[in-house]
């Protein structure tokens, strides 16, 4: 990645690399999503604070997608921006995720600047609807606007009911947002139990009836940290349900085995974390939001020499609550795990029960 930045006309981190040329594929800068996480996790066998330069350039490509009206206004305007609002949503990720390396890194200033930046998401929530929604250059939101539509609303293979869910590097201000946890638990139901026509999705690349669940589409990875943001109410044992409930929904071992196309493996990458126990809903973090593990145990063999071992107890398919956990022998009452309680190696132990 910093060697496209480095010999790349555009001087910037890579959008989508395709046979050494850049094809501008996808939303967002996310390359620098992946560079926050391995310096926040300290797994850096590059530059660090070149890497971060890097990030800030590619952050501020004025000419690049809406950028330079991002920076100046805090959104992307509906008019200049098919799908301004999607893509505002994931600069607003990237730029968290910009933050906390720059934090971990000690500069301080640039901190500041992109904590600020990574709140532009607000910019496109209209409060009298509860979704997020495309804005105008003037600042008033777009009149003509369909919720449930993947098409034409200002999202890229998505409708406002998903991605109005797109706040994984801060769902505590999402929640407050959408009214506090009790709505909040409400919206996240509907999308897994509401039955959404084909209509609404009948012009949309890329998903299919196979990959969705109610209106919850895991066949598209935005929506793939959806399932844990019951972590963040009073309703956490609902991921727990959800995500042994996606898990066997969406997939099988057949040649069709996938609800959507594993993009760069993350269709995959999702089950396997998944299946073990927890997830990374906000890369940039050192959490890992807990979940409901599919295994009976796993040994991890970490590449710093240690292991971290999983055990389950009591599972079964339908013992999908956490009764009980329980790490290197002492009982934690958190919702995650962190990336150095991993890499320091020991057990984590799950007691499964029917009953939330």
């Amino acid at each position: 990645m910093l060697a496209h930045y480095q010999q790349s006309v555009e001087h910037m981190l890579p959008i989508w690399s395709h046979y050494a040329n850049e094809n501008w594929c996808m939303s967002g800068y996310h390359s620098v999503s992946v560079i926050a996480d391995a310096i926040v996790k300290g797994n850096t066998p590059f530059d660090p604070n070149l890497a971060l330069d890097a990030c800030i350039a590619t952050a501020n490509h004025r000419s690049f997608e809406g950028l330079g009206a991002y920076i100046d206004k805090g959104y992307i305007p509906s008019e200049t921006n098919g799908t301004s609002v999607s893509t505002t949503l994931e600069y607003a990720y990237d730029d968290w995720s910009i933050a906390q390396a720059a934090k971990k890194l000690g500069r301080m200033d640039i901190y500041a600047t992109y904590m600020k930046r990574s709140e532009n998401y607000k910019n496109v929530w209209d409060p009298s609807i509860g979704y997020m929604r495309p804005r105008l250059q003037d600042g008033s939101f777009r009149n003509n606007f369909d919720v449930l539509s993947t098409n034409g609303q200002g999202f890229i293979e998505g409708n406002a009911w998903n991605y109005s869910l797109y706040v994984p590097h801060d769902p505590i201000s999402l929640i407050a947002l959408s009214g506090g946890k009790k709505r909040f638990v409400q919206h996240l139901d509907s999308l897994f139990t509401m039955e959404l026509p084909d209509k609404f999705f009948a012009e949309t690349e890329d998903i299919t009836r196979d990959g969705i669940i109610g209106n919850y589409v895991h066949g598209n990875e935005p929506s793939h940290h959806v399932a844990y943001l019951y972590n963040w109410t009073d309703q956490p044992w609902k991921t727990q349900e959800r995500v042994r409930m996606i898990l066997e929904k969406q997939y099988r071992p057949a040649p069709d085995g996938l609800g959507g196309n594993d993009d760069c493996g993350q269709m995959s990458a999702w089950y396997i974390f998944t299946a073990l126990g927890f997830y990374p809903v906000a890369p940039g973090s050192q959490e890992y939001a807990l979940g409901s593990p599919a295994v009976d145990g796993a040994v991890l063999q970490l590449e710093n020499g240690k292991t971290f071992t999983i055990v389950v107890k009591d599972q079964g398919p339908k013992n999908v609550y956490v009764k009980k956990l329980i790490l290197n022998g002492q009982p934690i009452n958190r919702r995650y795990i962190t990336h150095s309680e991993i890499m320091d190696g020991g057990k984590l132990e799950f007691v499964m029960s029917a009953k939330h």
